[in-house]
């Protein structure tokens, strides 16, 4: 009976090229290695005298003696991006996102972010991918929907201006904060003032 083989995942930058004045004032080894998709590592295994063995490396090509570094072939999968995509299609039918009209820009957005970001998951900070790509697809919905709030208070601007009925939600902030008005005044009057 073959015991179960334990590969362990060292995150590293040991074999990643050196790219001196890549950035001006380096201060991690990051700035100052080959820019990266995703964090490096390599893979480690117990031989059979329980020696640790390098078998394989990320960022690399061929044999571990004779091989080469290469960033060409590091990319995803298309039932990576195929997952992403279920990801953002599930995430648009919450009931917080799913009655805005721009909800197609929101999930373009978020594919496009995560085809960005998706491989720079860091196994060594975090073992939990799932909540790292939730809040990447939540920080995209929440900045479309903040940028399409920006470009609704400019159109009502100019709406107004011009003499002309600005969106319902605007109509109904000013009805509600004039009905506050008036019953802000009501209370005020109904309370005797105070003797000092």
């Amino acid at each position: 009976m073959k015991k179960e083989e334990l590969i362990f995942r060292i995150m590293t930058f040991d074999h990643i090229p050196e790219e001196p004045g890549r950035k001006k004032n380096p201060k991690t080894v990051a700035d100052t290695r080959v820019k990266l998709n995703f964090p490096p590592f390599q893979h480690y295994k117990f031989n059979d005298d329980g020696e640790l063995v390098l078998v394989g490396k990320s960022h690399w090509q061929g044999g571990m003696d004779n091989g080469h570094f290469s960033q060409k072939h590091a990319r995803a999968t298309n039932e990576l991006a195929r997952m992403w995509m279920k990801l953002v299609d599930r995430y648009a039918t919450r009931g917080n996102v799913r009655g805005y009209t721009y909800n197609d820009e929101m999930k373009g957005q978020a594919i496009l972010q995560l085809s960005q970001i998706g491989l720079q998951f860091d196994e060594s900070k975090s073992n939990n991918p799932f909540a790292y790509y939730t809040a990447a697809v939540t920080n995209s919905f929440v900045r479309v929907i903040n940028l399409e709030k920006r470009n609704q208070v400019i159109r009502d601007d100019i709406l107004e201006m011009n003499d002309m009925n600005p969106s319902w939600t605007r109509q109904h902030n000013a009805e509600w904060e004039a009905s506050m008005k008036r019953e802000n005044a009501k209370i005020n009057a109904a309370t005797p003032p105070k003797k000092t």
